[in-house]
């Protein structure tokens, strides 16, 4: 356990970080899996509607600190992909 007020300080701002961090990602989690189980049921609207949802949401995580950049973009990317090939089959 941290001794020096700093420490103490830094300890709280890290435990708060992590709880918001934990939140941020199981809001993304979430989402994507929305979009996930809307392709696999082959909803195409549905999947867009999802999609939509779920892009900001990996884009301000990222922004937020939780995501690296590249991990967004390759969440955004392979979701992407998927929808698109979606609409392949659809049509």
């Amino acid at each position: 356990m941290a001794i020096h007020l700093s420490a103490i300080k830094r300890a709280r701002q890290n435990e708060k970080r992590r709880l918001r961090n934990l939140n941020i990602k199981s809001t993304v989690k979430s989402s994507v899996k929305k979009v996930r189980v809307a392709i696999e049921k082959k909803d195409v609207e549905g999947a867009q509607k999802a999609l939509l949802k779920a892009i900001p949401l990996i884009q301000k995580a990222h922004s937020k600190g939780v995501f690296h950049k590249n991990t967004s973009d390759r969440k955004i990317s392979r979701l992407t992909r998927e929808m698109n090939a979606l609409k392949v089959k659809a049509a």
